[in-house]
């Protein structure tokens, strides 16, 4: 499903921070924006006035409404009436500035939402093109649990049956903290960051086999849970039946991977369930040796290292 947001939700949500009032184009609330509409397009989801490559959100500034003024009679109706053919989202003026008549006349002719801020230009810019880019971000749901260990996110993926929830309960009584269980959502909102946060339906909850629902909060505390998180690593608990013994190459640098979720591939480390091995403790060495291999530090490859320099001494 598409992300999208509408004009009364977009105004609802930065009313307060931005000072927004309405000013024309009531009716016009229910325009949508989606996230289809955002890709491979040249324009922006914010920016200043563009007849030439209109802006989702047009801001008119100062020089934006100077610059009508200095139109003709005729050419000014004719842009004016270009910037509502594009069907914005919504127009906003800054800094409290005066609404030419027209442009409110306009609005409301063709249902287009006008606004009137007192932040300026800038501001609005910033604040709109941040908050439009994260609402209409790809996104996606992960089945596993999204947890913070030693500062990074990891999220513990596994078949129905092995384990995922208990072991991030044992996590937490460990000191680290839960962001969501079951179902977290995953944001794209950079080229090279994934976002991950829980449903509101899901917040604190942590669902263990033969306990119930838990409410990690309330039995823990506040620094036990975490309300998002970047994903760093991903590690995925499986049946020793499901997967091989490792063997050779795999016995020193571990059973390393990647998965992809949506653009990007994420460290992926495997971690066979067997009775009696202590998955807390191997999720933790696991997440602290990713930390070692982000900056550059990596065991396998210095081990490696030092084994082919044993051998070529031992043949001098």
């Amino acid at each position: 499903m598409n992300a999208r947001i509408s004009a009364q939700e977009l105004y609802d949500q930065q009313l307060d921070r931005l000072g927004l009032r309405w000013f024309a184009g009531r009716r016009g609330g229910t325009r949508v924006l989606e996230s289809v509409d955002t890709v491979a397009r040249r324009p922006s989801l914010a920016g200043y006035l563009n007849i030439i490559y209109p802006n989702k959100v047009q801001i008119l500034g100062s020089e934006e409404l100077a610059w009508l003024d200095e139109l003709d009679s005729r050419a000014r109706w004719e842009t004016i009436e270009k910037i509502m053919q594009f069907r914005p989202l919504a127009l906003v003026i800054s800094k409290s500035q005066t609404c030419p008549e027209d442009l409110r006349l306009a609005a409301e002719e063709t249902d287009t939402p006008l606004w009137i801020s007192p932040r300026r230009g800038h501001e609005l810019l910033n604040h709109l093109q941040y908050h439009l880019a994260r609402k209409l971000a790809p996104r996606v749901t992960l089945h596993g649990v999204f947890m913070e260990i030693y500062s990074i996110g990891v999220l513990i993926t596994g078949e129905s049956g092995a384990g995922k929830s208990e072991l991030a309960l044992e996590l937490v009584t460990r000191g680290h903290r839960l962001v969501a269980d079951d179902a977290p959502e995953f944001t794209q909102i950079a080229p090279d960051v994934l976002d991950g946060a829980c449903p509101e339906l899901l917040q604190d909850m942590l669902e263990v086999r033969g306990l119930g629902v838990l409410n990690i909060r309330q039995m823990f505390g506040d620094t036990a849970v975490k309300r998002n998180k970047y994903l760093r690593l991903i590690v995925h608990l499986t049946q020793p039946s499901l997967h091989p013994e490792p063997g050779g190459f795999e016995r020193i640098t571990g059973d390393l991977g990647v998965r992809q979720v949506l653009d990007l591939d994420v460290p992926m480390i495997t971690l066979p369930v067997i009775a009696g091995r202590n998955l807390a403790v191997l999720t933790e060495a696991a997440t602290r040796t990713h930390i070692l291999r982000a900056k550059g530090v990596d065991p396998a490859a210095a081990f490696m290292a030092r084994h082919s320099h044993f051998l070529e001494r031992g043949d001098s």
